[in-house]
């Protein structure tokens, strides 16, 4: 089996930060040309372009505020005008914030989440996926997060606005799945990343006793899961909510 992406284009959002930039690469390993997405970080997002360009695919970075039609707009015409339609959209972006206990957290961190989650996806959507059902391919995927079925204290910001994305891709997998377009999850777990790396911190017994395969994995665990999902190894796989964090979360039937 080969994930082959050859003469795709491929958009990842927040593709500067820890998680994002990997994926970037990883798609373009596999031959897409990579639009790079950032709000913050643009030495970060040219790094990614860089890397991306030396492995022979296009690609391009694009600074645009993914909460708000007038941000993704300006993206959408950014990216359409140098690399084409996207085939691949990937929603990795989201707003951090100090997780709280429910009756210490502000009510704007969850007005933040719902933005960063629910109306990235609304967006995007709307400005990315007509071309897909016009062209009947296409592949939208979003990064939830193991939290979402843990819910466990102080993630009640952050849970609320992935649960909520997650409700907006199945209804919209149901409705542009007659297209041929799919729209799917990968939810990571507390992934080793770049930053865990160089600080040292890749070992958490607290957290690995209680995952099946007793590890934390990487970020190119979620990337691969992505590039797979993108491909089309996965043309009959929509709607579907991928856990990828050693069995620390289990989806129930």
């Amino acid at each position: 089996m080969n994930i082959d992406l050859s003469g795709k284009i491929a958009l990842v959002t927040g593709a500067s930060g820890e998680l994002g930039r990997v994926i970037a690469r990883t798609l373009a390993e596999c031959g897409a040309d990579v639009a790079v997405h950032y709000h913050h970080g643009e030495d970060r997002a040219a790094r990614v372009e860089r890397e991306i360009r030396a492995l022979g695919r296009r690609s391009m970075i694009a600074s645009a505020e993914i909460t708000s039609p007038e941000g993704v707009a300006a993206l959408k015409s950014a990216i359409v005008g140098e690399l084409g339609h996207p085939d691949i959209v990937v929603l990795n972006a989201v707003i951090q914030y100090d997780w709280k206990p429910v009756l210490d957290q502000s009510p704007a961190d969850y007005e933040g989440q719902f933005r960063s989650c629910v109306l990235q996806a609304v967006l995007l959507a709307q400005s990315f996926v007509p071309s897909m059902v016009k062209r009947k391919q296409g592949r939208f995927i979003a990064i939830n997060t193991e939290c979402s079925i843990q819910c466990t204290p102080s993630q009640s910001a952050y849970v609320s606005g992935k649960r909520g994305m997650d409700g907006v891709l199945r209804v919209l997998a149901r409705e542009i799945g007659p297209s041929g377009v799919t729209v799917n999850q990968v939810a990571p777990g507390w992934m080793i990343s770049d930053s865990a790396r160089e600080s040292g911190n890749t070992s958490s017994p607290g957290y690995e006793k209680n995952v099946p395969l007793r590890h934390r994995g990487e970020d190119k665990d979620i990337a691969n899961a992505v590039a797979f999902l993108a491909s089309d190894c996965a043309r009959f796989i929509t709607g579907a909510f991928l856990p990828v964090c050693g069995g620390n979360v289990m989806v129930g039937i």
